[in-house]
């Protein structure tokens, strides 16, 4: 365990945040011990009498060693990734039952996966390396200046007391690396890769290099003509989602909050309604009110205002106006919420400083709630703006994306998310899909980054009054 502050063989202090410099200092001055520690892992411990660390630092390199090299293990594993396998699924006719017999080939799937797990069971063992050679060096470096190391309960104790952090972000950390890094460089990977239905490669898949993201951003390629149309509608999606639910929703709460109107928690909760209404049942029912013969197309041909059924779901023009006219339906209501809490806190003098200086309506609007609410609300805006990228529920439920030219495999609705959706589950492109993943993720980070870091959010976090 790494104290706060640690003195290396020579008297050096050393905080945690010199670790790679403790590392070198522990090689250099620590001695032939320490130099065989980095082979024998607790050497340094066990010699120094911490019999039971130096113990746990070898049980773990010992499992790390078994691990590596049995069959089938990390070392075969790793080597089998730059191949992704070869070995194709074979069938022998066997006489004596009369049948054809498979040969199980090799899955360039699990090959990923084993081989991605692998490499880090590897670098997670390199970190428990350095620590073990760092360790043995403390212990060292204690007993030479005449005191004793501390014991493992000193260290159990340390870690309920100093370290506590430590322990509370362990299984935090543990899992989000399981659960969220290993799968994502995953599939990250098959980015790299020709894994596809397309040429029957779904179970035996090779490296293409960047050739995906070539085909993607060539502008001349059926794919790249696709991605910069469905890139560019879902940045101008996500532009009027954003902000026309933004300007409406506070016109609204601010027409709510005036002193003169009343019932207020009343026309809230009814704005609001739309919240509880789960959005797979709104957006369905919407979607089939839309139809050619669906209710609003009936309504309006039984009152003479239009002769034949507007094509709601089937042009183009119609159907992205309409994708933006239902979303402000479904997000007006939070944005009501989240306008009015502000409202609320806004100080009051600042009005009362207003009135006494002669400044109309619009004058105090501009100069008092405007500047209050983006300062507090401009968080929330950047991530409305990332969750309207990946939209997934309006867009898919509401048009499927439609219309759709034929040959195309996005639609003009379609957004990165469910252009990506439709790759992978539909048309098991997942080379493309995760392109696509991997762009939206590009995307996404970019917008956020500048535009929080350019914010007084941001830039004058303690100062705004």
């Amino acid at each position: 365990m790494l104290n706060e502050k640690t003195r290396l063989p020579g008297g050096k202090m050393l905080g945690t945040g010199e670790s790679r410099m403790m590392l070198l200092q522990a090689f250099s001055r620590g001695g032939p011990v320490i130099w065989a520690s980095a082979l024998l892992m607790g050497l340094g411990n066990l010699v120094s009498g911490q019999i039971l660390k130096g113990s746990l630092f070898l049980i773990i390199e010992t499992a790390f060693l078994i691990f590596f090299f049995m069959k089938d293990g990390g070392l075969a594993r790793i080597a089998a990734l730059p191949s992704l396998g070869d070995r194709a699924q074979g069938e022998v006719w066997n006489e004596e039952k009369g049948i054809f017999e498979y040969i199980e080939g090799d899955r360039s799937q699990l090959i990923l996966l084993y081989g991605i797990a692998a490499v880090f069971v590897c670098v997670l063992f390199v970190f428990i390396w350095r620590a073990s050679v760092i360790s043995g060096a403390e212990a060292l470096s204690a007993r030479r200046a005449g005191g004793s190391p501390s014991s493992f309960s000193d260290d159990i104790r340390e870690l309920f007391d100093n370290r506590i952090h430590r322990l509370l972000m362990f299984l935090p950390s543990a899992f989000l690396l399981v659960f969220t890094v290993l799968p994502l460089v995953y599939m990250m990977s098959m980015a790299f890769t020709d894994f596809s239905r397309e040429g029957d490669r779904l179970v035996l898949f090779d490296w293409v290099g960047l050739r995906n993201f070539t085909s993607v951003f060539n502008a001349s390629s059926i794919v790249g003509k696709q991605f910069w149309q469905v890139l560019l509608w879902t940045l101008v999606w996500a532009f009027f989602a954003t902000f026309l639910n933004f300007i409406f929703g506070t016109l609204l709460a601010m027409m709510i909050n005036r002193p003169s109107i009343r019932l207020k928690g009343l026309w809230r909760t009814v704005l609001a309604t739309t919240i509880a209404v789960p959005q797979f049942v709104s957006l369905m029912v919407i979607r089939s009110m839309l139809q050619p013969q669906g209710i609003i197309n009936r309504l309006l041909q039984n009152g003479a205002l239009i002769a034949s059924p507007l094509p709601f779901l089937t042009d183009t023009a119609f159907a992205r106006a309409l994708v933006i006219i239902v979303n402000l339906w479904i997000g007006i209501p939070y944005t009501i919420l989240q306008v009015t809490g502000v409202l609320n806190n806004i100080p009051k003098e600042q009005y009362d400083a207003t009135k006494v200086d002669g400044c109309n309506a619009f004058q105090t609007f501009m100069n008092v709630t405007v500047p209050y609410m983006m300062f507090v609300l401009t968080p929330y805006l950047i991530t409305q703006f990332t969750g309207n990228i990946n939209n997934f529920n309006v867009i898919y439920l509401l048009t499927r994306g439609e219309p759709i030219t034929v040959g195309n495999s996005a639609g003009d609705t379609d957004l990165l998310i469910t252009w990506l959706y439709k790759l992978s589950v539909d048309q098991q492109k997942y080379n493309l899909a995760a392109v696509i993943g991997i762009l939206t993720f590009i995307v996404l980070s970019a917008v956020a980054l500048i535009t929080y870091n350019n914010s007084r959010s941001y830039k004058n976090e303690e100062g705004f009054k």
